[in-house]
């Protein structure tokens, strides 16, 4: 008996590996969320809420765990690396939408890689001081980052928490630098004040929500922990876990970051800059120099922290709709020796790398919020109609319904208020975001046609 035994077992197919524990899942999430994107944020949020900037991330923050808590619960639950989409096709049955939603988390993950590796290139150029072929060194960034990727997700897990924790610090250092500045302003003043009202009678639920919706960027990143969960130790405890405790972590760091920015700075200056953190740390912090320096270091470890991250995802995703039928078969090959999903890491290098030559990534990756909502209201619904099935195991985390019913409504809000701002303006370019995001679901339709993926996994053991 124990030969053949061992004969099955040698003969059993390679699978991912559960490798990673909760602190992992926690500097994953947070790395996800604390992008380079802040160090600009600041700027764009304090031009609509003033000094009550801290407001919009207490409010995305609201909106965001909504959604959050829901992830928490669907990770718990269904440890797959399909993530979205298997939780789509889980609940609600429809391989057309599981596939459109596969589609569409992968594309904004794409686009923010793309978009990532060339600022990296640009950065880069301005450390060297001499001129570089960007596009070819933002495919070399790719390249070696899914090398790392394809040896192992032990090995991507240190890299990820090395970049975090250098990213984090450089936030940190502005909220240690800033904090002898907090109380000197009125943290409810905006620029709709009256005189009569004073400090804050310009702050309507509009105001709020419109920066809102810009912050809200602030905290995607959460659901790419769902696409790992298949190799997280004992998912049930530990997903939850770390996606909160992220989501919490980061809330704390950007809303002291904004507090402090604001107190620094006048908010209009801040509204005005280019560079809002790095000039918040320039005078909270004259006698250091070489700031200029130490954040062009920082914002690239953040940005190729966000490449990293959305490559991990993306290979998961991948090789979790294979898995489910979705795409085909050869996606779902795992490497015998390193476990990784070898062949959509390979797939990945090639269609991010056509990106990057193509040009014109950049308004693409504007449209990754709008995808990402879009997928967060059918993750939500999906996991209402889960949660009223008597027959669905439960999970280690479960919000009560009221959680996905207010997150699919808040994200359904979110899009509405983008849309309604795009239709409703004169500016021409505020349209773009909308209509790429249409133009990928349209995409994702046709290759469902032309693919006709057939008898879609709805349950995995």
């Amino acid at each position: 008996m124990e030969p053949a035994a061992l004969s099955s077992k040698t003969d059993a197919p390679p699978s991912l590996q559960p490798t990673i524990g909760g602190w992992q899942v926690l500097f994953y999430g947070l790395g996800s969320m604390l992008g380079a994107g802040i160090y600009a944020l600041i700027g764009r949020a304090a031009d609509s809420l003033g000094n009550a900037v801290w407001l919009a991330f207490l409010t995305a923050m609201i909106a965001a765990m909504l959604t959050g808590l829901s992830y928490a619960c669907v990770g718990s639950r269904y440890a797959k690396a399909g993530g979205a989409a298997y939780v789509t096709q889980k609940g609600l049955r429809k391989p057309l939408l599981s596939y459109v939603v596969g589609l569409a988390v992968m594309m904004s993950g794409l686009t923010s890689m793309a978009t990532g590796a060339q600022a990296i290139a640009e950065q880069l150029e301005k450390a060297l001081g001499f001129a570089l072929d960007i596009k070819l060194v933002a495919i070399g960034i790719v390249f070696l980052v899914g090398c790392v990727i394809y040896r192992g997700l032990r090995e991507s897990m240190w890299l990820n928490i090395l970049c975090t924790v250098v990213e984090a610090s450089g936030l940190l250092f502005i909220i240690a630098v800033g904090v002898r500045y907090w109380g000197s302003v009125n943290y409810l003043e905006t620029a709709g004040d009256t005189v009569a009202g004073g400090p804050g009678s310009g702050i309507t639920l509009a105001l709020v929500m419109q920066g809102a919706v810009l912050t809200f960027y602030s905290f995607i990143g959460f659901e790419d922990i769902l696409n790992v969960s298949e190799e997280v130790k004992n998912p049930r405890k530990n997903v939850p876990f770390g996606l909160i405790g992220a989501m919490i972590l980061a809330t704390i760091i950007y809303m002291a970051v904004a507090i402090t920015a604001v107190s620094v700075i006048p908010w209009r200056e801040l509204a005005a800059s280019k560079t809002p953190l790095m000039d918040v740390a320039h005078r909270a912090a004259p006698w250091l120099g070489g700031i200029d320096r130490l954040y062009l270091g920082i914002t690239i470890f953040a940005i190729g922290n966000t490449a990293l991250l959305n490559y991990i995802m993306g290979s998961r995703l991948l090789y979790g709709m294979s898995r489910q039928g979705l795409l085909p078969a050869i996606l779902g090959r795992i490497h015998p020796k390193r476990h990784t999903p070898h062949i959509a890491v390979f797939v990945l290098f090639g269609i991010v790398a056509l990106l990057i030559l193509s040009g014109g990534v950049k308004q693409l990756a504007e449209s990754t919020v709008l995808l990402l909502l879009s997928v967060f209201t059918i993750v939500n619904i999906a996991l209402l109609v889960l949660k009223r099935r008597p027959d669905e195991p439960r999970g280690g985390f479960e919000p009560p319904m009221i959680v996905p019913l207010l997150g699919a409504l808040t994200c359904a809000s979110l899009i509405y208020a983008r849309i309604y701002s795009a239709v409703t303006s004169s500016d021409t370019s505020q349209q773009t975001a909308p209509l790429i995001a249409g133009g990928i679901v349209v995409v994702s339709l046709v290759l469902y046609l032309v693919l006709k993926p057939k008898n879609p996994v709805v349950q995995e053991d």
